[in-house]
């Protein structure tokens, strides 16, 4: 769908063909708090588009709350208590959950993985190069966070297939090339108490379900077992909630961040040459996942009546913070859409910095990134893309799905 500066953000297709770039520099210059109408099946919401207001509204939980959901879908109560997870409550619930889980993800804890994720990676590229012509997302993005999250969750490897394509089913719930029950095009109602209104959710749920109950051992040094320890994750609904949005989140997210490196390394040789001199693998991870932002955007509620450059948002109005626009801010960023390495401090919102509801992957997903294009540019010449990349059918999770590419190696 052609973006001409007047996308409808509620509808999947405007993302189809990639990020509507034009339309969010347009709502940052024009209307940073712009109504998006409802489209029938959901109620309208407020867009948040400039970096500043989407900075100060996501550390106001008071003011915006998680507690009624973070995707622009309606929900019942009954919906949202059958699928929240921790992401969608508030201070001091959330910040209880949190505690437990955030020490599994501090950085001195993921700095332990270099080591295995270069292996892995190695291993990745390697078998990716013995062919010239390759679909880099599904060759190298996708294997490196498939791994690892075996690693971290301490899943046996022969299940990580299965449990990535259920993740991909549930993220990707609006595309028709990861799932059969798409969100906006069949009934989804017998599934409204899965996550993501999708089946896989079922699934998801009774893999999870053998964990708790001893029928699918998991490593004893994994996050699943540490988290059965823990008081807050032994309600069974909680757990199953928390491990679909590990399998999802622990997964995409950094697939596509990585997929997006491989994008940009094909538009703009420069980059090979500039990462081939070593100067910047301290910044390279923040800016490709600047520019990736793979999670778009996440919904909150007004829990109050306020004012923002003179629009009246009500309370229990939706209000979308689109980290993908915050992060590509002109008054921030210079040569916003432009990869930059020498950019320095990287102030991009796609961890949803600043708020209680950072991203608890976000070392991880740094590493990853940046292990994964050290592995790949000492081994080649030149890259460059055979065809057009193929993007996810969300204006929730943006991703580069398949991309084509050529390689010269060393």
């Amino acid at each position: 769908m052609l973006d001409d500066g007047y996308s409808d953000l509620s509808n999947h297709d405007s993302f189809a063909d990639g990020v509507p770039h034009k339309t969010f520099d347009r709502l940052r210059r024009e209307d940073p708090v712009s109504w998006t109408e409802g489209n029938g099946t959901a109620k309208g919401f407020w867009n948040l588009t400039r970096h500043a207001d989407i900075l100060q509204a996501n550390k106001d939980y008071k003011s915006f709350s998680s507690g009624q959901g973070i995707r622009i879908e309606d929900q019942s109560h009954e919906e949202y208590m059958a699928r929240r997870t921790f992401q969608e409550t508030d201070p001091p619930e959330h910040s209880a959950t949190r505690r437990a889980v955030n020490p599994l993800f501090a950085k001195q804890v993921v700095a332990n993985f270099e080591e295995l994720i270069t292996q892995l990676a190695a291993d990745i590229v390697d078998a990716a190069l013995k062919k010239n012509e390759f679909d880099v997302v599904e060759e190298i993005a996708k294997q490196l966070p498939m791994l690892m999250l075996g690693r971290i969750l301490g899943v046996p490897d022969e299940d990580l297939p299965w449990l990535v394509d259920k993740g991909d089913a549930l993220i990707g719930n609006s595309d028709p090339d990861f799932t059969t029950h798409v969100v906006d095009q069949m009934d989804t109602e017998a599934y409204r108490l899965m996550p993501f209104r999708n089946p896989a959710g079922a699934d998801l749920y009774a893999y999870a379900a053998k964990i708790l109950s001893g029928h699918k051992q998991v490593g004893q040094d994994g996050i699943l077992a540490r988290m059965m320890q823990t008081q807050d994750m032994l309600d069974p609904l909680a757990f199953k909630n928390f491990f679909c949005l590990l399998v999802a989140a622990g997964n995409d997210t950094t697939r596509y961040s990585i997929a997006m490196a491989f994008h940009l390394l094909s538009q703009n040789p420069a980059l090979v040459t500039q990462l081939k001199t070593g100067r910047y693998w301290d910044a390279v991870a923040d800016e490709v996942i600047r520019l990736a932002s793979p999670t778009m955007h996440f919904r909150r509620t007004a829990i109050q009546d306020c004012e923002l450059h003179g629009k009246k948002i009500l309370k229990g109005d939706k209000v979308l913070l689109w980290f993908i626009s915050g992060s590509r801010d002109e008054t921030v960023f210079k040569d916003p859409h432009t990869a930059r390495l020498d950019r320095g401090a990287n102030r991009h919102l796609a961890f949803g910095q600043g708020g209680v509801h950072v991203c608890l992957g976000m070392h991880l997903a740094r590493l990853e990134v940046r292990i994964a294009l050290e592995q790949f540019i000492k081994r080649i010449d030149t890259v460059e893309a055979i065809e057009a990349p193929n993007w996810t059918r969300s204006n929730f999770i943006c991703g580069v799905k398949k991309l084509n590419l050529r390689v010269k190696v060393l």
